[in-house]
């Protein structure tokens, strides 16, 4: 029982100097108020007042003064007579009426068709390879601007060795188209004959 109010003494002490200090340190805080400074001063720029617009007169300018003109010259030229008593007399010139005609101005002399280009085939590896000579026979036509067209193969030895050789070349042939009154024209049923011949090949 005498331990229970000695501990309930000491614990009442101890509560009320706590009390007591948190007092203490109440009343000796003190705040410090901080004024605020003075305001900052801006300054702005002002802008000059705007000045009404002024007219500027007109320069009108004077076109410069021409130079005066030069005096002219002239030349007087002294024309000789020409003696007016020369006679040309034509050479005569005989002209055949069954070869020369009015409507034979105009026209223009018939031609066949005639090669510029001529490409020779290309021997085959394999032909050459074996040493096999041999020809083609093809047949074609021509168009009215000179290239080689409907080619086909009309004989050949060995068969089908140098055909497509053959073919191939004569595509790249160029004619000069057969003329019939200034008029170029297709011409049909050419033919000719291709050799390969290993001699032409060295």
């Amino acid at each position: 029982m005498n331990k229970i109010a000695i501990i309930t003494l000491l614990a009442g002490a101890i509560t009320f100097s706590l009390f007591a200090f948190m007092a203490f340190l109440i009343s000796s805080d003190k705040v410090v108020i901080i004024e605020p400074e003075d305001g900052v001063i801006v300054e702005v720029a002002r802008l000059p007042d705007e000045t009404p617009a002024q007219d500027k007169p007109k320069v009108t300018l004077t076109p410069p003064v021409p130079p005066p003109q030069m005096p002219r010259t002239q030349v007087l030229t002294e024309v000789n007579e020409v003696a007016s008593a020369f006679n040309y007399t034509p050479m005569g010139l005989k002209i055949s009426a069954s070869t020369f005609t009015i409507a034979g101005l105009g026209a223009r002399a018939d031609s066949d068709a005639r090669p510029i280009v001529r490409v020779n085939p290309k021997y085959p590896i394999g032909a050459a390879r074996d040493g096999i000579e041999g020809w083609v026979v093809l047949a074609f036509d021509i168009n009215a601007i000179g290239e080689v067209i409907n080619i086909k193969i009309i004989d050949s030895q060995p068969k089908r060795v140098f055909d497509k050789a053959a073919k191939q070349a004569l595509r790249k042939w160029k004619y000069r188209a057969k003329s019939i009154d200034g008029k170029q024209v297709e011409q049909q049923n050419f033919t000719v004959q291709l050799d390969f011949n290993m001699s032409q090949q060295s």
